[in-house]
């Protein structure tokens, strides 16, 4: 009689867990977007000059794990005019702009209802015409998809930090904890030009210590499938620099973009 009823028990697991297994979702499978880009940028502040853009962005998604990877290189190398001991003059090449930026973000979703998420960053940043040889910082908090339609979406996230700065005429090194505000905003404006609009702030709390601040804004017109062309405005700025440079640069740049 025991063994009946451990056996009828043993089926009515089985068969609990296999309409489990039935009504349970499917797991979503692991999910790449990746595009580069190539283009020429003006730019002002510290530096006038037309510059190579070249840039990477990775996205990738598995279930409630989202992993974000951007990468930027700035570099010119521009003929300029040199005079000698003598007098005489010549033409001779080298770098008058060089800056690469690194930025990731893992996001993890909280609720698919709330659609709160927790994220950790990390961002560094090397200027070789700045105020600073390199910039860095780390930072974990809280974030919300605010909302989202069929045409466009507003992400935002909020949360303490940590920030250093390597200062290029000193060679001192600088940190400070920071507040992290970031606010991306998207709208497909039809079924081939997008607009983006990025803002970001990490505020040192520190008093004297330096806060950046970033805002993009960026159109992008699909030419064919896997190529668009990019027209983006970047400012940057940068409350506490050296005598003689600008707390405020400007990029204007126009790239091709493949998305693979």
């Amino acid at each position: 009689m025991k063994i009946n009823l451990i056996a009828a028990a043993i089926c009515g697991l089985s068969i609990s867990a296999a309409t489990m297994a039935e009504e349970a979702p499917k797991k979503d499978v692991h999910e790449y977007k990746t595009s580069a880009e190539l283009g020429f940028l003006f730019k002002t502040g510290n530096t006038s000059t037309g510059d190579v853009k070249a840039g990477l962005d990775v996205d990738h998604t598995y279930n409630e794990w989202t992993n974000l990877f951007r990468a930027d290189v700035l570099y010119k190398n521009a003929e300029v005019e040199t005079v000698d001991a003598d007098g005489n003059t010549d033409d001779e090449y080298e770098t008058t702009d060089q800056k690469w930026t690194v930025t990731t973000q893992t996001n993890y979703q909280l609720s698919k209802e709330t659609k709160n998420y927790v994220y950790g960053s990390f961002w560094f940043e090397d200027d070789r015409f700045s105020s600073f040889d390199n910039q860095s910082s780390i930072s974990a908090g809280w974030g919300k998809e605010w909302y989202k339609t069929e045409n466009s979406s507003l992400f935002a996230d909020i949360g303490p930090g940590y920030k250093r700065d390597e200062i290029r005429e000193t060679g001192d090194t600088e940190s400070s904890a920071i507040v992290q505000a970031q606010a991306l905003y998207k709208r497909q404006l039809n079924e081939h030009v997008q607009f983006k609009q990025f803002f970001g702030a990490k505020y040192a709390v520190k008093s004297g210590r330096n806060s950046t601040y970033k805002a993009e804004t960026s159109i992008t017109t699909k030419l064919i499938d896997t190529f668009q062309l990019k027209f983006s405005f970047t400012l940057d700025h940068n409350t506490e620099v050296s005598a003689g440079k600008d707390r405020t640069d400007t990029q204007t740049a126009v790239t091709l973009v493949y998305s693979f």
